[in-house]
């Protein structure tokens, strides 16, 4: 009978671990100019949005985010879907995402995370990761890593949710 019991603890304790970030947790970043944003705040007024977490010094990260600047202006007109990105640069760095940003002319909210809460909250492991959110503000893909061309699966998901 305990085994039992505990096998049920087990299975709804897995189920709540699926579901207990099926919304953004409420972590307080800044923005480059130093504005405070809640992280449960965000939206993209009904519509989905985009969020890559990034640092100045992540190769691969700064891939995706070009890769994705190329084809953002279309995604936006065709989808309205935004795309904000997360630097989780730390503090003695947090001084290189500007000029970053500002380089690669990319037009994403940038916020900045430079502890890592919002990226822990998330029990992100490691850099690039890409999620998208719903127009209601559900998590509903998560993405780790980049290869080129992996920016095609991500607007495919975003045209899903905006049938």
């Amino acid at each position: 009978m305990k085994r039992i019991a505990l096998l049920l603890f087990i299975h709804h304790s897995s189920l709540f671990t699926l579901h207990s970030f099926a919304q953004l947790p409420g972590i307080t970043l800044k923005t480059m100019d130093g504005q405070t944003v809640k992280t449960d705040t965000l939206n993209n007024q009904g519509k989905p949005f985009i969020i890559s977490f990034f640092a100045t010094w992540c190769k691969p990260c700064n891939r995706e985010l070009s890769a994705i600047q190329e084809v953002y202006e279309d995604w936006q007109e065709e989808t309205g879907v935004k795309l904000i990105a997360i630097s989780i640069d730390q503090a003695q760095n947090i001084n290189k995402v500007k000029p970053l940003v500002d380089e690669h002319g990319w037009e994403y909210d940038v916020l900045l995370d430079p502890n890592s809460d919002f990226r822990r909250a998330l029990g992100i492991q490691m850099i690039p990761f890409t999620l998208i959110v719903d127009g209601k503000g559900k998590i509903v893909h998560k993405h780790n890593g980049y290869t080129d061309g992996a920016e095609t699966e991500l607007i495919e998901k975003v045209r899903e949710l905006t049938k």
